[in-house]
């Protein structure tokens, strides 16, 4: 076995010190223009998620509102009938009259409540797909930005 000298072990001329700062400066530079872009974009990202949390807040507040106006208008429009109804039960002259006054206001009131329970659906659905199209339209904005990277 062929006896290594200590000056061989610590001459290491093939070491240029110049070279290795220069390679850990670019390394460096790399790392920090890499964090910059990663940074814009987790910026960028963050900006646009918060622009559709506050418009589907608006929807969602807007929606309320409008899905409480048709409820208020329903109810408005069942007390008018049942006072209305109330009025007429007590000019009744006989029980005749009464069951087909009876019979013919519940026959509306449930027609009444079907019409009003399908504005109400149509209404609310009306309300769920504006309120998903911000979020849709952002999943697909990723999803576009994820098939072009």
């Amino acid at each position: 076995m062929a006896s290594i000298k200590m000056d061989d072990v610590f001459s290491m001329s093939s070491l240029d010190p110049s070279k290795f700062t220069e390679s850990f400066r670019d390394f460096a530079e790399k790392g920090a223009q890499q964090s910059r872009e990663a940074y814009t974009k987790m910026k960028t990202a963050g900006e646009e998620a918060s622009k559709t949390l506050e418009a589907t807040v608006q929807t969602a507040q807007a929606g309320a509102i409008e899905i409480g106006h048709k409820a208020i208008d329903a109810l408005r429009t069942n007390a008018e009938n049942s006072l209305t109804h109330m009025e007429a039960l007590l000019a009744v002259k006989s029980v005749a009259e009464l069951v087909e006054l009876q019979t013919t206001f519940l026959r509306k009131q449930v027609e009444l409540t079907i019409e009003q329970a399908k504005t109400m659906q149509e209404t609310s659905k009306q309300v769920a797909e504006k309120l998903a199209k911000p979020s849709k339209e952002a999943a697909e904005k990723v999803m576009a930005s994820f098939k072009t990277a």
